[in-house]
């Protein structure tokens, strides 16, 4: 019988190719030339003499090593070979660990992803690893039940983050789908989950919305002392109203001075995939107002690639929060006007307070998508003609507006 002082002293001879080390029931520790220890259990099976191993001293023990003989003996008086026993357990295990939440979502991920706009799948990845991957992730996908998967999105609607529960529902749901469809699993417990959480409460972006008070933020803005190109930002999202992430990441290369347009590429727009890859650009006729603030800024950054410039790095736009963090210096809170805001404020203004406005017109500059045969049919080159009047009339409301005329209503030119 073995003893750990004996396991741990024993040397192989020199000149010997290893030694054996006999402890009972089949089990012996060999030792190499190199000074490797290493337990295994002989056995016989199909009248062949064959061992298992059972891992390394001193990272298993002696009572250890007699642990894993006595199982596989187990197992041998069953009437199976524990060599392929083990086998079967591994790949078993390796087969399980495939089938686990994470895995399957990070297969289902790769395949989609190409399909999907950059940033829905950036997205749909991000929100697994931080939400359901720390609580599900290394469960088999079939042993995740409705209760389950429940339990871990009230974790998020725990915060308040509503429509991220219903992200997240609905995330889940298409990895379960897809594991159906490859086997993995036979049910979808997010289809379960329809009307467990609490009604998501869409809330719209803080914006003024009156000709008084955006004749209060005209002035403000013209009365920036900040950054000259943030000023001008602030303006083109009042001039303009495209989306934020349009305004701060324009492109000279965009940008027709003389023909007074902006063509916004569709990869840049706010669209699925496969209109970012087959849709038009984005047309936006500039005002006279916006040709001349264009103007005034390229001296400074028109030798860039971007309008507004990143001021640590010129090879990048400026930060998403540059324009609302302006606004903030300028007295507006979080709850007043936001850099989206721009937008409802042009839509909500031009529609009650200027007449002759064409709403489908309004929507079209808005880049809101239409249902039906005509939805498309304004953003087409042919009625540019009222595009570019709507453009025009909108900047020179808001001049009135600035210099605190009566414009509270008038009619479009």
């Amino acid at each position: 019988m073995l003893t750990d002082v004996a396991c741990k002293n024993a040397v192989c001879p020199i000149g010997k190719s290893r030694l054996r080390l006999t402890d009972s029931g089949g089990l012996y520790l060999e030792i190499s030339p190199s000074g490797s220890k290493r337990w295994f259990a002989k056995y016989r099976f199909g009248d062949k003499e064959k061992r298992l191993a059972l891992g390394s001293y001193p990272e298993v023990a002696l009572k250890a090593a007699r642990a894993g003989r006595d199982a596989a003996r187990k197992v041998h008086d069953t009437g199976a070979d524990p060599v392929q026993a083990r086998k079967a357990e591994v790949l078993a295990k390796r087969v399980s660990s495939a089938f686990t939440f994470k895995a399957v979502t990070e297969e289902y991920h790769g395949k989609k992803a190409s399909d999907w706009s950059k940033v829905h799948a950036a997205q749909f990845l991000r929100c697994c690893e931080k939400d359901l991957f720390p609580w599900i992730g290394a469960l088999p996908l079939r042993a995740i039940s409705a209760p389950i998967l429940l339990d871990t999105l009230r974790r998020v609607e725990a915060r308040g983050a509503t429509q991220l529960v219903r992200d997240l529902r609905e995330f889940a749901g298409q990895v379960f789908m897809y594991g159906i469809h490859t086997g993995k699993c036979e049910s979808n417990p997010a289809r379960d989950l329809v009307g467990a959480f609490k009604s998501h409460t869409v809330k719209h972006m803080a914006a003024v919305l009156t000709p008084a008070k955006a004749g209060e933020l005209m002035r403000a803005i013209g009365c920036y002392q900040g950054q000259p190109t943030t000023r001008v930002a602030l303006l083109l999202s009042a001039l303009l109203f495209q989306r934020p992430g349009n305004i701060r990441s324009l492109e000279w290369t965009w940008i027709d001075l003389d023909g007074a347009m902006l063509t916004i590429p569709a990869e840049s727009m706010k669209r699925a995939k496969a209109g970012k890859l087959n849709g038009r650009p984005h047309l936006v006729p500039l005002a006279v107002q916006a040709v001349a603030a264009l103007r005034e800024i390229h001296p400074l950054t028109g030798k860039g690639r971007y309008v507004f410039q990143s001021l640590r790095t010129g090879d990048k736009p400026m930060s998403e929060n540059t324009v609302n963090a302006a606004l903030r210096g300028m007295g507006y809170s979080k709850d007043e006007m936001t850099a989206h805001g721009f937008r409802a404020m042009a839509r909500t203004i031009m529609a009650e307070n200027i007449d002759g406005i064409d709403l489908d017109v309004i929507e079209s500059q808005l880049a809101h998508a239409k249902s039906g045969p005509l939805g498309s049919a304004y953003d087409r080159t042919e009625h540019m003609n009222k595009r570019k009047a709507l453009m025009q009339t909108w900047a020179d409301y808001l001049e009135q507006l600035r210099i605190g005329a009566n414009a509270i209503h008038i009619k479009a030119a």
